[in-house]
């Protein structure tokens, strides 16, 4: 069970929410918190305080003073004008990850939606209804046009999934045993706003960063030993002459999980090429890049990102830029090109241990010399995955684009910079596992007489899912194989953790 009090949520919470279908539950004093702020805003109704998306309209017309009839319709309508998302459903954990984000932005305060509302949204998580929300359509000044398909399904309309099959809103809702809501004043403008898409698959994205960095220090190691590189770059004293950020960390994970091997102190050569040598320093650029993101997304997953916001202490509710997503976008931005640097040392890594006068070994890694392909042609799938992640790393917080005229005229896209990364980080797992499948390889030409711990655990998983190469074969099936059910698998992950131990 997962307690959400809008202040403490984690990204190990996100997951399992997302995709072990954990239950939530609303903490003690989150319901006493949700009561205090609707308080206030049936005060501001009864009173007829000019209040922005409460008692004015929205965008352009929120000079337009609602009458006070019509608040109730007014955030039914808010919902229904702006369900504009277009394309593809977004998968069922990345919408569990935002309804999440959304309820924790709610829990921690300042929305001042009832405590029925927030509990449909609790409902529907734990019933496993899933509101489809198309994955095109917002440009990071909330994410209004997709989490508006949320609201739809909050007062029965839209449509969801729910037992595998896509239903109608109410539909959905009644066969799970529930029943939408009646939206009071405010509450459209709350279902649809603050950057809970963003917040939620940054939060999948970035978890899934931070695995897939150290497995590619795991591969990195596994390709020290099939090359026999110098691990001199990574002594501590070396680095601590020019202490880059995140280095001294990733050349601390590299010799934990090369310990117990023969490879440290015994290199073949008394240089090797950037992409071995200067390994510490490029995956430890990424780790600080994750570092710099996770600063920058835990107050989107554990804050208020509403406007206007409720302040329960003096009873008012004040116009708020707590909505825009500046650091978010940019942080996600770096991501990816961190990232992409990771990527492209990986391929050349890659194509190293295939050169007889780099690597010492046979041409191509064939037993057979020059007259087999070997892994010659997997280099061009490397390739090619680092053209696509190159090309998924383009910075996206550099285009902003306008909403209403003349008043919404800035926009972050921080909900496609977590779109994004999210792509990139399967295709870098893809390219990690080519290197993986090439250097174990390596290793078994090279036939060190004792592997590190971290990479003969490596070697052991690979070898047991894909067979030496011997005569040429199709490889991208071992591959995938590997980037499928060891790239993925949690078992290995939290192996490959516990051997880098207390570095990290």
């Amino acid at each position: 069970m997962i307690s959400v009090d809008g202040r403490t949520l984690s990204y190990d919470d996100v997951v399992a929410v997302a995709h072990r279908f954990e239950q939530v539950t609303l903490s003690d004093g989150v319901p006493d918190r949700l009561e205090r702020d609707r308080a206030v805003v049936e005060d501001i109704v009864d009173r007829r305080v000019p209040t922005y998306g409460l008692t004015t309209g929205l965008g352009t017309r929120s000079s337009y003073a609602l009458p006070r009839e019509e608040l109730e319709e007014f955030s039914v309508r808010t919902v229904r004008g702006r369900a504009n998302a277009v394309g593809e459903p977004l998968p069922v954990p990345v919408v569990r990850a935002a309804l999440l984000a959304r309820v924790n932005g709610i829990a921690g305060g300042g929305s001042g939606v009832r405590p029925e509302t927030v509990r449909l949204l609790v409902d529907m998580l734990n019933a496993r209804v899933h509101p489809v929300i198309p994955e095109v359509g917002s440009i990071g000044a909330s994410d209004l046009c997709q989490m508006a398909h949320v609201g739809l399904v909050v007062i029965g309309e839209g449509s969801a999934e729910f037992g595998g099959e896509v239903l109608g809103g109410a539909g959905a809702l009644r066969r799970a045993g529930l029943a939408p809501v009646r939206l009071g004043p405010k509450e459209g403008i709350v279902l649809c706003g603050a950057s809970p898409l963003a917040a939620g698959q940054g939060a999948l994205a970035l978890h899934e960063a931070g695995a897939l960095l150290l497995l590619a220090q795991a591969v990195t190691a596994l390709t020290y030993e099939g090359f026999r590189a110098n691990t001199s770059p990574l002594d501590a004293r070396v680095l601590g002459l020019r202490p880059a950020p995140g280095q001294a960390r990733a050349a601390g994970e590299l010799l934990a999980l090369l310990a117990g091997g023969v490879l440290p102190g015994n290199g073949r050569r008394v240089q090797d090429p950037v992409s071995l040598r200067c390994s510490a320093q490029v995956h430890g650029a990424a780790y600080a890049a994750l570092d710099f993101a996770s600063g920058a997304l835990d107050p989107e997953l554990n804050g208020c990102g509403d406007n206007p916001v409720v302040l329960a202490d003096t009873g008012e509710i004040l116009s708020s830029g707590n909505f825009h997503t500046p650091a978010l976008a940019l942080a996600l931005d770096t991501l990816a090109l961190a990232l992409t640097q990771t990527a492209a040392l990986s391929a050349e890594r890659m194509r190293r241990l295939l050169d007889p006068a780099v690597s010492g070994l046979p041409a191509n890694l064939s037993p057979y010399g020059p007259e087999r392909s070997g892994f010659a042609p997997l280099t061009k799938t490397a390739q090619a995955l680092v053209a696509e992640i190159r090309l998924l790393s383009t910075p996206v917080s550099t285009d902003p684009r306008h909403g209403a005229d003349a008043v919404e005229d800035d926009s972050t896209n921080a909900s496609l910079g977590a779109l994004r990364l999210t792509r990139l980080l399967d295709r870098l797992r893809l390219l990690l596992a080519v290197e993986a499948v090439v250097a174990a390889q390596a290793v078994d030409l090279a036939k060190p007489p004792r592997l590190g711990t971290g990479p003969e655990f490596l070697h052991d998983a690979i070898r047991k899912r894909v067979p030496r190469l011997t005569d040429d074969r199709p490889c991208g099936v071992d591959v995938e194989v590997v980037a499928r059910e060891i790239m993925r698998a949690e078992d290995v992950r939290s192996t490959l953790r516990a051997r880098v131990g207390e570095v990290s």
